[in-house]
């Protein structure tokens, strides 16, 4: 079983609008709401290709019951920590002639919470995958993903980490199956501006070097590098289309990764993984099947 935890979920609400004039009352002229957070699209893609998954992590308030009620009935499996009180987080996102984001604080996470989700994470079994993406709450120790990593050490569970700067390096030392920093990530954590498949390259090795057993490089236009455990360097080009959406492409990669792995080699979980995240900044929301599939089917 695939686990995914999102410590911080969110309910994305988009408005598109005309020009917004500050200090008076402007009308939408289209809304979507998306339910999210780094782990839960992980799972919600996951799904998608067929792969079942269970989404971790904390929720509260009415915010959190619309979260969990709006990813079950995609079909998602749920187990989340409810907090006793605040609320989950509402990110509201205005495109207008320019983007304008007010994301949300979320609640506070408390002690007793956090040994909820460690009882559950502690249940994990030999074979099982636990993805931990994106950033920490500042109700949360800054180092949870080290504890997390060394609770689990004892058992043979595939862990993939997906985050910045410290957060991800700090995991190295207990060897995770996968690590997928962007290109930009990637530079900041050597304190360089990489330029180059071959720079991501030299960098994604020194990751592996360090305990990362497979580094998957996103690299937006520039397409996708994957250092595998056997460390053979694998390389996709983009997909081609126009771009309406960041938001998760980078998520839908690792699942597509994942799902890809389950059904074939390092080279078609890397093609998988590229086509679901390209699908994703294609579409206004994360990409379903078929257009995932369909980007395959069409390009190669």
């Amino acid at each position: 079983m695939i686990y995914t935890v999102t410590f911080n979920p969110a309910i994305d609400y988009v408005v598109y609008t005309d020009e917004i004039s500050a200090g008076e009352i402007n009308r939408a002229n289209e809304e979507k709401i998306f339910f999210g957070g780094k782990g839960i699209n992980v799972s919600l893609v996951l799904n998608e290709l067929g792969v079942k998954s269970k989404a971790l992590g904390f929720t509260a308030g009415f915010t959190g019951t619309a979260i969990e009620n709006g990813i079950r009935e995609k079909g998602v499996e749920t187990d989340f920590v409810h907090l006793e009180s605040g609320f989950s987080r509402i990110n509201v996102k205005i495109k207008s002639n320019t983007e304008t984001e007010i994301n949300g604080k979320g609640p506070d996470i408390d002690g007793r919470s956090l040994d909820k989700l460690y009882e559950k994470l502690g249940g994990l079994s030999d074979g099982d995958t636990l993805v931990l993406a994106g950033s920490i709450p500042a109700s949360l120790p800054d180092n949870i993903y080290e504890k997390i990593l060394e609770m689990l050490s004892g058992k043979n569970i595939r862990t993939v980490v997906d985050a910045a700067k410290e957060l991800l390096l700090n995991t190295l030392k207990y060897r995770p199956f996968l690590v997928k920093p962007n290109i930009h990530e990637l530079g900041e954590m050597f304190g360089v501006k990489i330029n180059s498949v071959d720079e991501a390259e030299e960098y994604a090795r020194r990751l592996r070097e360090t305990g990362a057993r497979n580094v998957l490089v996103s690299m937006g236009k520039d397409g996708a590098l994957l250092l595998d455990e056997h460390g053979k360097t694998h390389f996709r080009g983009a997909y081609k289309g126009a771009v309406k959406n960041s938001v998760g492409a980078g998520d839908a990669m690792v699942a597509g990764f994942l799902a890809g792995l389950e059904q074939g080699d390092h080279e078609y979980a890397l093609k998988l993984g590229t086509a679901a995240g390209s699908a994703t900044a294609f579409s206004y929301g994360l990409a379903g099947k078929d257009d995932i599939l369909k980007l395959i089917k069409d390009i190669g």
